[in-house]
């Protein structure tokens, strides 16, 4: 069977879901806007939900159809592809400096919830009472964001998002009508995208977990890649780390939350002893170097160059577990 209609299957659809995703943002960001929710807000829950919106239709979607491991996946690379990749990248082309409050709250949350993640999966399942938990936490957590971006009027994050938002705000019937159409292309991207990675998958004898680690987690973050490197360009530092910190509470909570509780899973040891590891350090470095060792909290072009390597070496490691697969050695 020719691998071409998979392989464009998955162009297809990643292009499709990054157009989509961003159009429901923008939909969204405007309608929130027109509405009168707080600028912080609308940064903080509305961009946050719509830039993690690809992983959270893919993921419901794989597990309806009956593939958690691309769901989990799918997760779990997302949050290493965005703080390795895209905060890496971003750090190389402007060193990334941290001055929000909210900012540096969301840090040591979001290294709390990564180890919540790692002590669910001891038991090698997630089942829907963890995808529930998950889920109790999430809503738990935009409870307290929605306080915070009531509150927090002062916060330099609220200029950023400002920004972002642009001084002409789009007419209402223009937001619903790219609400619903990025709603709905959401749906069918993830489709197309999912079927194509299975059949990936089951062409070179690889798990749906290892193609939603690489192929799906990175063409999904590819929405927080243009986000965070549009806003180092504008010297807008808070909100790309704010995006990816938002996006992994996301991923880490709702994704793998939803996907469990439609489908639970039984999860491979070498998530948790490989990807669960990465990903848990990844987070800690994060925080040291936003909040920790340095008179001014930045990331620089050293720290980011080492978030680069990191990224290549352990997407090199699983690439060669699929050369290995696929060659039965």
């Amino acid at each position: 069977m020719s691998l071409f209609p998979s392989i464009g299957a998955v162009i297809f659809g990643l292009v499709l879901l990054v157009w989509s995703a961003n159009r429901f943002v923008d939909g969204a960001a405007a309608t929130a806007r027109i509405a009168g929710m707080p600028t912080l807000l609308i940064g903080m829950v509305v961009i946050g939900f719509g830039t993690s919106a690809p992983e959270m239709v893919v993921s419901a979607i794989s597990s309806l159809q009956g593939n958690p491991g691309l769901a989990l996946g799918n997760a779990y690379g997302s949050n290493i592809t965005n703080i390795a990749l895209i905060l890496g990248i971003t750090a190389l082309i402007a060193p990334i400096a941290v001055h929000s409050s909210v900012v540096k709250k969301e840090l040591p949350v979001l290294l709390g919830v990564t180890l919540l993640a790692v002590f669910q999966l001891v038991d090698g399942e997630i089942s829907r009472a963890d995808a529930w938990v998950l889920l109790g936490v999430f809503f738990v957590l935009m409870g307290w964001s929605i306080w915070v971006g009531l509150r927090s009027r002062a916060d330099i994050l609220e200029a950023d998002i400002d920004v972002k938002l642009g001084g002409n705000p789009m007419p209402l019937r223009k937001a619903l009508t790219w609400l619903v159409v990025g709603i709905v292309l959401l749906v069918i991207s993830s489709r197309i995208l999912v079927w194509g990675a299975v059949a990936i998958a089951r062409s070179f004898g690889v798990s749906d977990l290892i193609i939603g680690l690489t192929v799906v987690a990175i063409g999904t973050s590819l929405p927080e890649l243009a986000s965070a490197i549009a806003a180092s360009n504008k010297n807008e530092h808070d909100l790309a780390l704010g995006n990816v910190l938002g996006s992994n509470l996301f991923n880490t909570l709702a994704v793998v939350g939803i996907a469990g509780a439609i489908h639970p899973m039984q999860v491979e040891p070498e998530v948790l002893q490989r990807d669960c590891l990465v990903m848990g350090l990844l987070t800690l470095g994060l925080l040291v170097m936003a909040t920790g060792y340095k008179k001014v909290a930045r990331i620089n072009r050293i720290e980011g160059l080492a978030l680069v390597s990191i990224y290549f070496g352990y997407t090199g490691y699983l690439v060669l577990q699929v050369i290995g697969a696929a060659t039965g050695k």
